[in-house]
């Protein structure tokens, strides 16, 4: 039986293929994402969805649709299946009908990081790659730290002196070598590339390597499923480097080859970022195919701190393709939304997620969602991660 259709890798840009049974980054021609493609016909013909759903719970559990080829590669702690919860007392005041929550904090080191994370080291791992590098504004450096030290390898990462101290110590516990910095994300980044060029560690950074977003995808099986093989209306995701939005529309057009969907009808998908750093809000409101450079960029929300994306076009093509819209939100409405959403639902979402809801607020004053449609908004953390900010 096979374990996994993965066919080959392909550049997001130019369209250049790669085998998948080599180590790759991004495309050394036009330095885009590469992403991996699969043998959807052959899968349609020998999986079945309902055999997928009754198998124990777990990312892993979609492996024919997974980049890893051996089971005894695939690194679990217990990562995916996460609730998908209604929101009736928000749904009520806020004039809606159909109100849900992805709450992702339940994940190991408490985010979604985690997917990301369990397929790319599970990969590297087949792939014989012995040390792994990150740059990270928190919740992956932690993650990075957990599943290579499941998997034997070392770690090293890079993160601002300002990354919550959860995140620090979380990444130091599980064996990790931490550099902290000074500045944000892009800075880390630049550390971490050279010394991934220099001292020949694999870079895992977003969108720098392949298999990332492969985890993130499977959100978007988990939330077909959920829904009776049906898609929502409208998914509103906090977007920094933007892995789960473009794995979730992956996973969409790969539902749909698979024939697995009983309505074919996508989402409207919503970047949801910080007014202190809003590229990817500046670059759709321009009608633009890439982000610029989002110059003294903050925000209280870490993992919105993100200048500008490795995948920026694939997240505008997204947005484009799926008649969506991107808007940036307040730290103070953030902070406002977190509480809302614990005290009326008892949800303690990371800043990030907290963010969905504060969009979601003002979409509703432009008339851009309707009463009667089915929102998801995704929680992509714990907000325990964050007390930093409460003290």
């Amino acid at each position: 039986m096979t374990h996994s259709y993965l066919s080959h890798l392909e550049c997001s840009g130019c369209g250049k293929q790669y085998p998948h049974n080599q180590i790759h980054t991004f495309c050394p021609f036009c330095q885009s994402p590469l992403l991996s493609l699969y043998d959807l016909k052959r899968a349609r013909q020998n999986v079945d969805r309902e055999e997928i759903t009754r198998r124990k719970k777990g990312m892993w559990r979609w492996h024919e649709l997974l980049p890893v080829l051996k089971e005894e590669n695939q690194i679990f702690l217990g990562e995916g299946d996460t609730a998908l919860l209604s929101l009736p007392r928000l749904q009520k005041e806020l004039g809606l009908s159909n109100l849900f929550v992805k709450d992702e904090s339940s994940n190991p080191t408490g985010s979604f990081k985690a997917r990301g994370l369990a397929a790319a080291v599970s990969k590297a791992k087949e792939l014989g790659v012995e040390k792994v590098i990150i740059p990270t504004a928190g919740n992956a450096g932690g993650a990075m730290a957990a599943y290579a030290a499941r998997a034997g390898l070392r770690a090293h990462i890079f993160m601002p002196k300002d990354t919550p101290f959860a995140n620090i110590e979380e990444s130091r516990m599980a064996g990790a070598e931490v550099i902290l910095i000074d500045g944000i994300i892009s800075d880390a980044a630049g550390m971490a590339g050279e010394m991934a060029r220099a001292e020949g560690w694999f870079d895992v950074s977003t969108f720098k390597e392949p298999y990332r977003v492969e985890g993130k995808k499977v959100m978007g099986y988990e939330l077909a499923e959920e829904f009776d093989w049906q898609l929502p209306d409208v998914i509103l995701y906090p977007t920094g480097g933007g892995t789960g939005l473009v794995g979730m529309w992956k996973a969409f057009a790969e539902l749909e080859a698979l024939g697995w969907l009983e309505k074919t009808k996508r989402p409207r998908m919503v970047s949801v970022q910080a007014d202190g750093c809003a590229p990817v809000v500046k670059a759709f409101q321009k009608g633009a195919t890439f982000c610029d450079f989002w110059t003294n960029a903050h925000t209280l929300a870490s993992g919105l701190r993100v200048p500008k994306s490795f995948a920026d076009h694939l997240i505008l093509q997204n947005i484009y393709d799926s008649d969506g819209t991107a808007i940036a939100v307040s730290d103070e409405s953030i902070l406002e939304a977190q509480k809302q959403l614990a005290s009326m639902e008892g949800i303690f979402a990371a800043p990030e997620g907290a963010a969905t809801l504060s969009a979601l607020k003002e979409l509703i004053k432009q008339d851009w969602v309707h009463p009667e449609e089915r929102i998801v908004l995704f929680n992509t953390g714990s907000g325990l991660k964050y007390l930093d900010y409460k003290s």
